[in-house]
């Protein structure tokens, strides 16, 4: 069953008095399954990062429209959409956007604040999230006071905490070092085979290959995919290498 469709979205930006316009998304169509992880990927200026943001509900198309479970989050109103993006949405960030002067604790329970849950329901929420983790016994602490894949696993458990439909993040292993890095990409393959759907923008051959499907952008199109299939993380590694190496030499070719 589809978590995410995406029909015909064009995103078209005009320069401030109306001179020049830039297509930054051209036609872009794809559907996400429920359970999917899917990674996309594509050289910078591609459009992938105003695919996510227009995913995010963070900005509107042009024209087209995004389903997340049938409903179109392009024709929500601003008043409704910051509800909406709690309430069906998880993020996590490169720069982790924890608030310093919050315990990692009270930053993960942010959104269900919000929500205006129960404390002892959030406990409730809390307790096994952590735990899967691994932080349970850091909470207390604040950001400044931890390492950056900590920061990054509190990033996550406030992402899973509101049972989020689909979990978008943006380059997750951007700041952090491979050690780090490869402990979170097993947390989010971990995270998916119990079932959550993600979906991944990275410049990371290596985050990419753990996904189980990675679409390539290019020149605002869908211009590729692979799907990892009975293939191992090696294998998925050199598969995407091979194809980001011809979408360059496509582009070399046209200019």
């Amino acid at each position: 069953m589809s978590i995410l469709q995406v029909n015909n979205l064009k995103k078209i930006y005009t320069t401030r008095f109306g001179s020049n316009q830039v297509q930054a998304l051209v036609n872009i169509n794809f559907n996400v399954e429920e359970g999917e992880y899917v990674a996309i990927m594509g050289e910078s200026g591609s459009g992938k990062t105003t695919l996510l943001n227009i995913l995010a509900a963070l900005d509107k198309p042009t024209s087209g429209s995004v389903l997340l479970q049938g409903k179109d989050i392009v024709g929500i109103n601003d008043k409704e959409i910051s509800v909406f993006r709690r309430e069906n949405l998880g993020f996590v960030f490169q720069d982790f956007n924890l608030l310093d002067n919050f315990s990692l604790k009270d930053n993960i329970f942010l959104p269900l604040v919000l929500q205006n849950l129960p404390h002892n329901k959030m406990e409730q929420r809390l307790k096994p999230i952590v735990a899967k983790l691994g932080i349970s016994e850091i909470l207390n602490k604040y950001p400044y006071e931890v390492s950056g894949g900590q920061k990054q696993r509190a990033a996550v458990a406030r992402a899973l905490i509101t049972g989020p439909k689909l979990i978008l993040a943006d380059e997750p292993t951007g700041a952090l070092d491979s050690k780090a890095a490869d402990s979170l990409l097993r947390l989010f393959g971990s995270i998916n085979d119990d079932g959550q759907t993600i979906l991944m923008v990275t410049h990371s051959i290596k985050a990419a290959s753990n996904a189980k499907r990675v679409l390539f952008i290019k020149d605002g199109e869908v211009f590729h995919q692979i799907y990892s299939g009975d293939a191992g993380k090696d294998e998925m590694y050199t598969k995407i290498s091979d194809t980001l190496a011809m979408l360059q030499a496509g582009g070399e070719n046209n200019e």
